[in-house]
């Protein structure tokens, strides 16, 4: 039981679920956003420019009868009559384009993030290819050959990164002791409140 909820815990805690969650609220919020737009909004106007366009003879200026039923009165039931609502379509279309477009605007914006990140590494990368560059020329300055400035500067970069490994495998080591003590104390919580209830 305790494997479960540790895996359980690990699942819903991982940035791409939290991300994908947060992506499906405020795409479904901003989906009624846009459905109240249309509705209450677009649908309106395009029916008064479809009645415009039409005339006001007939109630035919925002609807297509397929079936019309009247009461009494001949007065036109829609609830009870078969018809084509233009309005209701073109906000439709309309919802689906405003919907596409911001899409559009999010990917398209996050798309210049990725390039923008891709750009700064190569800049990185460059910078690191200069400063190799800057070393070498500096060592033979001091009266080593190419060859041995070269093998210096290769020999230095290969310490850095072994330096840095080691650094980050010490910080992901250090990690990894304080998320055991934090599981350790949650597990030590839980079987106190077990231990309480049973009183």
């Amino acid at each position: 039981m305790k494997a479960f909820f540790a895996e359980f815990k690990k699942f819903i805690t991982r940035g791409n679920v939290v991300d994908m969650s947060v992506g499906v609220i405020v795409g479904g919020a901003f989906t009624a956003i846009v459905t109240a737009l249309t509705e209450n909004i677009l649908r309106p106007l395009i029916n008064w420019v479809i009645f415009l366009f039409v005339g006001d003879t007939a109630s035919g200026t925002v609807y297509t009868l397929l079936k019309p039923v009247y009461d009494a009165d001949g007065n036109l039931l829609l609830d009870s009559s078969i018809y084509i609502d233009w309005g209701a379509f073109l906000g439709a279309i309309v919802n689906f384009l405003l919907i596409a477009l911001v899409l559009f605007m999010i990917v398209r914006m996050l798309n210049r993030l990725a390039k923008a990140g891709e750009s700064v590494k190569e800049g990185v990368k460059s910078g690191m290819e200069a400063e190799r560059r800057e070393k070498i020329k500096n060592y033979m300055g001091q009266g080593m050959t190419r060859r041995e400035a070269v093998k210096r500067v290769e020999e230095e970069i290969r310490a850095e990164d072994a330096r840095r490994a080691a650094a980050e495998k010490e910080k992901a080591a250090e990690e990894k002791r304080l998320q055991e003590e934090k599981q350790t104390a949650n597990t030590r919580l839980l079987e106190e409140i077990r231990d309480l209830l049973k009183k």
